[in-house]
């Protein structure tokens, strides 16, 4: 009997042309190119330009990752994008990539779970494509957080930036081993008890504003590197791999902090791990898929390899996904 998995056809990424550096952050709030190093290991961060859209940023890098995969956007029939910086409170900022990318079947619509975003947008489509419904679809991490941030507050601002990533996922018929390509397995988890180590002080439904994005970061790193370890582990259980097995880790780039941390604790060699965070500092939903662009691009993530893809966000949410590339 015919087994569906989702295959990673193709990746692709867009950064907004503008670069903020640390030093130029230095000189609208209390601080200094030393500081971020050494608390975050961010060294600049793309910045969207006026009137630059998150929509703009996803179709480019969906575009990218068509063309990578070799397939014609007319055969896409899913789009789903993780953010949590649309383009407008509705219609989804997916339906905007669907028409930019001209694809006028099948359907198209946003993720809001922050920094796990892509996770769980990846996990839906992977579950849409094994069930049927649809055949190919395009999943797309975008985010312009600049517009979110409270520039006087030196203790989230220097953290994030803007792009997007994509990848092209096509359902195809295997035999169910896991040494075949595609997703192998996914897992998302929340817990809301926690929504106020990290969130937005605004909305649409309560103050009538965007509002600036606020957080506990030293209770939000505890938690990541928890609850990250620990739904690695249960991916890891579902697959049979151990952790010496993964040939690449493209964890989201919150702070090198929390990245060696996980790293460390799982057994996860540093030659393994993907890191983009000094280029591009935090760019949420969008971090996962720049990683596995910059990954493919210095030839570090090539057919065969087995690629563990972790995050945490907002919410709080988790979540983490293996795949066969």
């Amino acid at each position: 009997m015919a087994f569906i998995r989702s295959v990673i056809r193709g990746v692709g990424a867009h950064l907004p042309k503008r670069i903020l550096s640390n030093d130029d952050l230095a000189r609208l709030v209390d601080t200094s190119d030393a500081w971020i190093r050494e608390r975050t290991g961010i060294v600049q961060r793309h910045i969207a330009e006026e009137g630059e859209l998150t929509s703009d940023l996803g179709i480019a890098a969906a575009r990218q990752a068509l063309v990578r995969a070799a397939i014609d956007p007319i055969d896409i029939d899913l789009v789903v994008c993780a953010t949590s910086t649309p383009d407008r409170t509705f219609p989804a900022t997916a339906v905007r990539i669907q028409s930019g990318l001209g694809v006028s079947k099948g359907a198209a619509f946003d993720v809001q779970a922050v920094c796990s975003g892509f996770v769980y947008a990846l996990s839906i489509a992977d579950n849409f494509l094994k069930a049927g419904q649809f055949k190919r679809a395009v999943v797309v991490g975008a985010e312009t957080f600049s517009r979110i941030l409270d520039w006087k507050d030196r203790s989230t601002c220097v953290l994030f930036g803007d792009g997007a990533g994509a990848v092209v996922l096509e359902a195809q018929a295997q035999h169910g081993n896991r040494e075949e390509r595609g997703i192998l397995a996914t897992r998302i988890r929340s817990d809301g008890r926690f929504e106020e180590l990290l969130y937005v002080d605004g909305g649409p439904g309560s103050t009538k504003t965007t509002g600036h994005l606020r957080m506990n970061g030293r209770e939000v790193f505890r938690h990541a590197v928890q609850k990250i370890s620990g739904v690695i582990e249960e991916t890891l259980v579902m697959t049979g791999y151990a952790p010496d097995e993964i040939d690449l880790y493209v964890p989201h780039q919150a702070n090198k902090r929390i990245l060696d941390g996980i790293a460390q604790r799982l057994g996860i060699r540093p030659d393994k791990v993907v890191y983009t965070l000094a280029k591009h500092g935090n760019t949420s939903a969008a971090s996962i898929p720049l990683a596995l662009n910059q990954a493919l691009e210095d030839h570090r993530l090539t057919e065969g390899r087995l690629v563990l893809m972790e995050a945490m966000g907002g919410g709080l949410t988790w979540g983490a996904a293996l795949a066969r590339w």
